[in-house]
């Protein structure tokens, strides 16, 4: 991993999303186009214009993730150092994860219809709105003619491409790989199927004390949007042009739960399976495992199975954040974003606090060790990022520092 870029509730940019995750608050507000709904907040990234950032004539042809998934694939191919100069084109491939096709413009094209205004439908809707949108702009922004197309394991779709991602230059058949997740959870559609589920926070309070992984009075998470974006390099690659790794890749796996369409296996089997799985690609022993960014959705139900396989397969008690509290549920776009703080957790030796736990639930606190109220100093050289989702997916990633 050589680049990284970050679009989220705690601003535009790496740094901003670093600085949000270790300040331990919640980023969630009361969001004016929720007004009237069963809830009511969200976690919006705030003052970021499209326009200026992506110039107005290429913003209006994207939809809001696809959007966010350019601005942060551009960051990442900044950081890495890299210009068209530096690579064949199509040695570049794209891989974004999302959870499904773009709500709002799917939302726009069936008002026009049922309005009887067929005609004013764009004429790239369709192609705007596919899954596939954001990893072929991100390829057609940076010039990448490799492989380019997105996975979609729903919230565990991120960390999904990212894995994909690195198998498809440990084939050999890249050079480069732009890889990560984004989505945008935040609109009325989503949340109102979300709040029907009751996997909603629906806090009366102030929103930021909202969502509260492994937390005792734990309700549900904040509805979020963003992205996390990373390129991988092949390692005699990155060595020949002398770039500065900042982690590496160590395994992936991934597994399903065959339990339920829209509730994880209690237990946690297959988010087990797809840690363990990791851990033997990496060739790694449970206590390598010296730091989990876990998923941390703050559902009663989701958080109760991943303390029990955590308290299996890591009984060694590695530091445990979620992030989540802090910058929101961003559906797909989450496992990159995790995945970006969990690189910069091991190069600058520091853990996020996870945000609003400050009574973690007694039912599985002792076995889990829990970082809570203010970031944790500490050298990590191995961290873990898992993520799960509805239907089943389950998807985790082997950290290594470089």
């Amino acid at each position: 991993m050589t680049g990284l870029g970050l679009v989220t509730p705690g601003g535009t940019g790496v740094e901003a999303g670093w600085r949000a995750a270790l300040a331990g608050v919640s980023t969630a507000t009361r969001d004016p186009l929720l007004a009237g709904l069963q809830v009511d907040i969200s976690c919006r990234v705030p003052d970021f214009d499209p326009d200026a950032l992506l110039g107005r004539r290429l913003a209006r042809r994207m939809d809001r993730n696809t959007q966010l998934s350019v601005v942060a694939a551009r960051e990442a191919v900044a950081m890495a150092g890299l210009t068209d100069r530096d690579w064949d084109p199509v040695r570049v491939g794209v891989v974004i994860g999302t959870g499904g096709s773009s709500v709002d413009g799917l939302v726009d094209i069936c008002g026009k219809l049922a309005a009887g205004r067929p005609e004013t439908v764009p004429p790239m809707a369709l192609p705007r709105s596919l899954p596939s949108a954001s990893a072929a702009e991100v390829a057609l922004d940076l010039g990448a003619a490799g492989p380019n197309f997105a996975t979609s394991a729903g919230c565990a779709s991120g960390l999904t491409a990212i894995g994909v991602a690195r198998d498809l230059l440990r084939s050999g058949a890249l050079d480069i790989a732009v890889a990560g997740g984004s989505e945008c959870l935040c609109h009325p559609l989503a949340v109102t199927a979300f709040a029907q589920m009751g996997l909603l926070s629906s806090r009366p309070c102030d929103p930021r004390d909202a969502a509260r992984p492994f937390g005792s009075g734990r309700d549900g998470f904040v509805a979020a949007e963003g992205a996390g974006i990373l390129v991988l390099e092949r390692a005699a690659h990155a060595r020949a042009r002398r770039a500065p790794v900042l982690a590496w890749t160590a395994g992936y796996g991934a597994a399903g739960d065959a339990h339920h369409i829209a509730a994880v296996h209690p237990e946690g089997l297959g988010a087990e399976r797809a840690v363990r799985a990791a851990l033997a690609d990496a060739r790694w022993q449970p206590q390598d495992v010296e730091h989990v960014n876990a998923h941390g959705a703050a559902t009663p139900s989701n958080d109760a199975a991943e303390a029990s396989w955590l308290a299996r397969v890591l009984p060694h008690r590695p530091p445990v954040t979620a992030t989540k509290a802090a910058l929101g549920h961003a559906g797909a776009g989450s496992g990159g974003i995790e995945a970006v703080l969990s690189v910069l957790t091991l190069a600058r030796r520091t853990i996020p606090p996870t945000a609003n736990l400050t009574e973690p639930d007694p039912a599985f606190a002792e076995g889990i060790d829990l970082v809570t109220k203010v970031p944790r100093p500490g050298v990590a050289r191995t961290a873990l990022c898992v993520s799960t989702a509805l239907g089943g997916q389950n998807s985790a990633l082997a950290l290594m520092a470089s």
